[in-house]
């Protein structure tokens, strides 16, 4: 999966700009407006929130994990619910903002999560991290189930009977390029600009170590031997609206933004990787979405 200096390259050289734009629990994953894009950003986070409350019961008593908890939204909602949160991150400026919350989350494998580590727990759940999971090595060698399967084995082994464990996560879309067309090679370098490949070896730039799994058919059949689905809903439409209200916000333009993104000079001056994931002027995953390369579902799984 995506080490630590990968997760920290995504999230943590972001880290202000973000929580400037969206808060200091900046909520980053996809949010729930079921069509109705009159909501605000806001509301629409709440709303995620409350659905996952209900799929997995979130409430007084009730130990609940998140794995890659993010700057702790969801940590908090538990909190407030009379719950009990435990968050686990890569991102040593993840963890450092959760921590000025009071929030109880640890630098920490999110595959690595233990019950002799951390205990048992009621419900457990994870927004937006699965998509760093698996690494194109691992892809290549042939190993992305293995990484799922085993992923699943150990949040099964956190839950009681009928346990449920809520997973939101992008996926490789209808339109993604077949398998067998997949060059891993030219998206290792620069395809030609606004091809379906330059798009995708974009998202590489933009969040390094990680490749998604191929549709939500994968993802349930890695589940399957400890998991039943509950319920699977695409939300790829919400996901453009969210990153729409993202980019405006994030591009919003502040004194202190600025000055915090000068600070990253010396990183684009010598990194092409750098340059290209952050200043290409696109919003690669918006238009992946658009063109269907990616979808997006909200996983709702009951252990056997």
């Amino acid at each position: 999966m995506a080490d630590r200096s990968e997760i920290d390259f995504t999230y943590s050289l972001t880290d202000r700009v973000i929580r400037l734009s969206l808060g200091e629990l900046a909520d980053f994953s996809g949010a729930k407006y079921d069509g109705d894009f009159s909501l605000s950003l806001e509301q629409a986070q709440r709303r995620k929130h409350e659905y996952v409350a209900e799929q997995i019961g979130i409430g007084p008593g009730r130990r609940v994990l998140d794995l890659g908890c993010g700057w702790g939204p969801l940590l908090d909602y538990v909190r407030r619910r009379g719950g009990t949160g435990v968050g686990v991150t890569l991102s040593s400026a993840q963890l450092a903002a959760c921590h000025r919350q009071g929030l109880d989350v640890r630098l920490h494998d999110a595959r690595e999560v233990t019950r002799d580590g951390f205990g048992a727990f009621d419900a457990v759940a994870s927004l937006g991290a699965f998509e760093h999971f698996c690494s194109p090595e691992d892809y290549q060698a042939g190993r992305q189930e293995e990484r799922y399967r085993g992923l699943f084995a150990r949040v099964a082994d956190l839950l009681p009977s009928s346990g449920r464990f809520y997973l939101q996560t992008m996926v490789f879309g209808r339109n993604m390029i077949p398998r067998e067309q997949i060059d891993m090679e030219a998206l290792q370098g620069i395809p030609p600009r606004d091809t379906d490949e330059w798009y995708i070896a974009l998202l590489g730039r933009q969040f390094p170590g990680s490749w998604l799994p191929f549709g939500q058919e994968q993802v349930v059949g890695c589940a399957e031997p400890h998991f039943r689905v509950v319920s699977s809903v695409s939300g790829r439409l919400d996901y453009i609206e969210t990153i729409r209200q993202w980019n405006a916000r994030i591009g919003a333009r502040s004194l202190r933004k600025t000055l915090l993104k000068l600070r990253l000079l010396p990183r684009w001056l010598t990194s092409s990787d750098f340059r290209l994931a952050f200043t290409s002027g696109v919003s690669a995953n918006q238009v992946c979405f658009q063109r269907e390369l990616l979808d997006h579902y909200r996983l709702v799984f009951e252990k056997r």
